[in-house]
């Protein structure tokens, strides 16, 4: 009797707890059928239209900025630093004498030089008249000149050496950090000082050697800098290499900018933009419209999805943005400039791109179009005042 009430509990048991496992059972597949039939809400996101435009072809390019005129400037002799007429980071003008060096002995010598030749010149012209007198032979008269010419020629190279105690600026421009002070012997050849012409100034830079037929002297480009930039400075190709560089296979230009200001320095890094007479005409989009991933770049193109009648623009009333969709397209992308980016491969001019909210889209689901805080996407943005 015990056994029989024991497999009759045992038997209500499992009744209970098989339906409340079965309710359980029921109910979660009930709820996940009701989610898999809810239609997916609509991501909001803004739009943007491929544009068909007209761009000049314009060539990028690093350079760097050269001094039209430079130098080390060193004396041709040796001797001890007497003055020193200049200060680091002066500007001087060409002539101006920026170090004096020790003559006290080469004036002397000088002194002693210029009394020889006027003692010689007394004898030449004692010399004349005695010829004259006929007191003395032709040949006396022309060793009188010999040594006359001798004494002042000695005269002359002495004056030149006591010249080259003074180092003077060969150009204008200015000067660097001084290598020398008062009291310093300075070695002949050694560097005293640089000295560098700052308006106008040079702009090196390499293009790839495809370019060499549209490339010339007098055309316009402009440069950036890191320490001023979006500030550009204007200037004009002076001179091309007119041979190819072997180990890079592109080719040097050189152009000159304007420095008036003193702004840019010798040294600096620059950023070449070189115009060229060419235009074409590309589709561009918003940077901001690109996807980037391990796979490539990609874009999400927005269309009325199957069935719809419906257009993509944002004036269209709610019940027919619902049935919009977005769906990822792989593109080829080429040139940038400002806030756009050109399409060279996988887009049309004229269609509807999403340029925001790209993180809430899945590809072929529903999207909503809000243009409200779309921002003015330009080729050549101006950064904001103030």
């Amino acid at each position: 009797m015990t056994a029989r009430r024991m497999i009759i509990m045992l038997v209500l048991v499992a009744v209970v707890f098989g339906g409340i496992f079965g309710m359980q059972y029921l109910g979660r597949k009930g709820m996940a059928k009701h989610f898999d039939n809810m239609p997916t809400p609509p991501a909001v996101i803004s739009t943007a239209i491929a544009e068909q435009q007209t761009w000049q072809t314009v060539l990028e390019a690093p350079g760097s900025i050269v001094s039209v005129l430079s130098a080390n400037v060193s004396s041709e002799v040796g001797g001890i630093v007497k003055q020193v007429r200049v200060r680091s980071g002066e500007t001087v003008s060409k002539g101006d004498l920026i170090i004096e060096l020790d003559r006290a002995a080469d004036t002397a010598e000088l002194a002693q030089l210029e009394a020889q030749a006027e003692l010689a010149r007394i004898n030449h012209e004692r010399r004349q008249k005695l010829f004259k007198l006929e007191a003395v032979s032709k040949s006396d008269v022309d060793v009188a000149q010999s040594e006359y010419d001798a004494a002042r020629a000695a005269v002359e190279a002495q004056r030149a050496k006591l010249a080259q105690k003074e180092i003077r600026a060969p150009f204008s421009g200015d000067v660097g950090i001084l290598n020398v002070s008062i009291g310093a012997f300075l070695a002949p050849g050694e560097s005293a000082v640089s000295l560098r012409s700052m308006d106008p100034l040079y702009v090196d830079f390499e293009l790839p050697e495809r370019y060499v037929g549209q490339v010339a002297s007098g055309q316009k480009f402009s440069i950036r800098t890191e320490a001023y930039g979006a500030r550009e400075f204007e200037g004009l190709v002076e001179a091309v290499e007119p041979q190819i560089d072997a180990a890079t296979r592109g080719i040097r230009l050189r152009g000159h900018v304007p420095n008036a200001d003193r702004a840019l320095r010798p040294g600096q890094f620059a950023q070449v933009r070189l115009s060229l007479p060419v235009h074409r005409k590309v589709v561009v989009i918003p940077r901001t419209a690109i996807d980037y991933s391990a796979y490539g770049t990609a874009l999400f193109v927005v269309t009325p999805s199957e069935g719809s009648n419906s257009g993509t623009s944002e004036d269209a009333s709610e019940q027919d943005q619902a049935s919009l969709i977005a769906n990822k397209r792989f593109v080829t992308l080429g040139e940038a400039r400002g806030d756009l980016i050109v399409v060279d491969k996988g887009l049309n001019a004229g269609e509807i791109i999403a340029s925001s909210g790209l993180l809430k889209i899945r590809p072929g689901k529903p999207v909503k179009i809000n243009n409200d805080l779309v921002p003015n996407n330009k080729v050549s943005p101006t950064p904001p005042q103030g």
